[in-house]
Parts: structure tokens; C-alpha cells; sequence
């Protein structure tokens, strides 16, 4: 399929940092307003090789949303971000979508974590309209002290517009069980939980995150393919421990251009073909459309050129994403309708 006829697809994305979806004109801009003059070049495209030229690394992914976050410590700023990122969600027909977001992040110049949420729902409201549905996830990050008090504003919002708690952040010295008593916090008042895993350390991780968390979703989870091989003649051996992923019915927020460029690897080398003809749980998201380039039409466009992905798979994949998407049934039901009604008339 063409682009063109990729994005007329209704979508349904699960993993976009609302931070990571800044526009290069706009983050120009709030800087300008800011007086943040840590940016060196007011020209959007040279803004996007300095974001993306300084190599792989979750530490190269921090120091670029530290520049993210720096403008968006006003709650105008925060709801200017929030508003376009779903009028640019709506535009290519995403239907549902949830953006994480940091909020003990956008503190620095004295708004309160309450006010940033709050900015960024209004601005989620706005952009999208009627066209689409817009919710949050409240991101604690593992370096920082903030993930009771984050989920804590998980359970506080969960009525107006929060549906999820994630941690976020280093992976490497920080592990999700490490946090247990701020995912039963958020778990316990009702948020669901979904947490990064297996991007930074290995596929035990993602198990650490499934078995000792409760975490129904995994973000990014790249290491999968530490135990899902491609023997030489294109089948597939699943190792037990992705077995015990794949059987525990966790869904994997696969974001395949970030894969790409966090470990340096060509297209076809992302495990996300494998792991959808094996059966597991995927969908297809963006993670930082600022830092990583594209949008969800191009993640698609990705995996029917190089994995294989037929309309039927690609069908699968986002009636997947709905089924795990932390809605109420009743939304789930709407969205699942209106996904079937739009591929059938694809």
C-alpha cells in the first residue's frame, strides 16, 4: 500500500511521549519565548539533525528531552504542545490514542504537577474534538524520586482524563521492581499499568515487568528478540521466556523506527514481523515523532515494505491495540466499530 492510503487507515497508537511530539517550529518558538537559548540554530530542519545526530543510547534520548521539556514548563506552552500533537494524531486518522507524559518534569519555573496535567488534558480536548479520543499516561521517571507521588496524580486524575501509570527513564540500575509499591499504589486506585521494558536491559526486564509487576502492556520491549530467532531457512524458534510473554497475554507497544535508530539496525533486523507471525500481542506506535522522524502512517509503511505486512495484518495489529487499549468497555466497544467499519471500506 501507499503512503497516501496508509494514512486514510483508522490508527489506534498506545506509546507517544506527548514531549517527544513537539513540532520543530514550535519548540523553536517556545525557546524564542522562553529566552531558552540552549538550542543552537533557529532553522527547523538543522534543529532536527542536532536532535538526531548524536548516536544511539538512552542517555542521547534524555538529553534530548531535557531540550523538549525545557519550553514546556508553562501550562500555555504545555496545552499549545498537547493541542497540536493531536490535531497532527487526528490528521492521519488515529481514532484513540494515549500520550505519556512527565509531569513533575514541567516544574521548574513553578507551575505544579496538577496544573501541568490539567494544561495538557485541555490541550488534548481541544485538538482533537470530535475527531478522535485523547488520553493520558502519567510517566514516573526511574531516575528521579517522583513515581509515588506520580502515581498518587494517576489515581487523583483518573476520572478526567488519566488512564495509565508507566515508568520511564534509565532502565539500567533501575528496575521495575524497584517501584512495586508505586505500581500497586497506582494499580490499587484503579489506573492500569504499563510499563518501559527490555529497550535498555534484556528480555528478563520485560518477564521482571509481566510476572513481578502485573503490567498488562510493555513498552517498546526491543529485547524480545534476545529470545525469538530466525533460523536460516525463515522459521522461527521461540525461546521460554518469550513464550511465557507471549502466553501471559501481555501486549508489546512495538515502535519500530525508534528500534531502529536506539540500536543502530537495518529495518528487516526489528523483531516486530517475528513476533506478530508467532502470535504475540503488538501494536505499532511512534514513541517520539520529533526525535525519531515519521508518523504512525510511516510505521506502517515500514512493516508492509520490509516485514511483510499485508491489510489483513495490519487490521490485526490495530483491532490488537484497541482490545488493549486503557479505556472503559463500553469506549473499547465504540472504537473497536469504528476500526472495523474503517478497514472495511479500505
Amino acid at each position: 500500500m501507499d503512503l497516501v492510503s496508509l494514512r486514510s487507515l483508522p490508527k489506534v497508537l498506545l506509546h507517544d511521549h506527548l514531549d517527544g511530539g513537539l513540532r520543530p517550529e514550535t519548540l523553536l518558538e517556545l525557546a524564542s519565548e522562553r529566552g531558552y537559548r540552549r538550542i543552537p540554530t533557529n532553522n527547523p530542519r538543522r534543529l532536527l539533525e542536532w536532535l538526531r545526530g548524536r548516536g544511539g543510547g538512552v542517555e542521547r534520548v534524555l538529553w534530548a528531552y531535557g531540550h523538549m521539556v525545557a519550553v514546556m514548563q508553562t501550562a500555555s506552552a504545555i496545552e499549545r504542545v498537547a493541542r497540536e500533537a493531536a490535531e497532527d494524531l487526528t490528521s492521519e486518522n488515529v481514532l484513540y490514542a494515549e500520550l505519556r507524559f512527565a509531569p513533575t518534569a514541567h516544574t521548574t519555573s513553578g507551575l505544579s504537577p496538577d496544573e501541568a496535567i490539567e494544561a495538557a488534558i485541555r490541550g488534548l480536548h481541544a485538538g482533537a474534538g470530535e475527531r478522535g479520543d485523547m488520553r493520558l499516561i502519567l510517566v514516573a521517571q526511574r531516575q528521579n524520586s517522583d513515581s509515588d507521588l506520580v502515581a498518587d496524580l494517576a489515581v487523583r486524575y483518573r476520572e478526567h482524563g488519566v488512564v495509565g501509570f508507566d515508568l520511564a527513564g534509565i532502565e539500567h540500575g533501575h528496575p521495575n521492581l524497584d517501584f512495586l509499591d508505586a505500581i500497586h499504589k497506582a494499580r490499587d486506585g484503579g489506573v492500569s499499568i504499563t510499563l518501559h521494558a527490555g529497550d535498555e536491559d534484556g528480555i528478563d526486564s520485560i518477564l521482571e515487568a509481566v510476572e513481578g509487576c502485573g503490567a498488562t502492556r510493555v513498552g517498546v520491549a526491543h529485547h524480545m528478540v534476545d529470545d525469538v530467532f530466525v533460523r536460516p531457512d525463515g522459521s522461527i524458534e521461540v525461546g521460554a521466556r518469550a513464550a511465557a510473554i507471549r502466553d501471559a497475554g501481555t501486549h508489546l507497544e512495538m515502535c519500530p523506527t525508534a528500534g531502529l535508530r536506539m540500536h543502530n539496525i537495518a529495518p528487516e533486523q526489528h523483531p516486530v514481523g517475528p513476533l506478530h507471525r508467532e502470535g504475540f500481542k503488538i501494536s505499532l506506535n511512534t514513541d517520539s515523532r520529533l526525535l525519531y522522524g515519521g508518523d504512525v502512517s510511516s510505521e506502517l509503511d515500514m512493516v508492509t515494505r520490509f516485514h511483510g505486512f499485508t491489510l489483513d495484518d495490519i487490521q490485526a495489529v490495530t483491532i490488537a491495540a484497541a482490545d488493549a487499549a486503557f479505556c472503559d468497555a463500553q469506549t473499547r466497544q465504540t472504537l473497536l466499530a469504528r476500526v472495523k467499519r474503517g478497514f472495511a471500506i479500505a
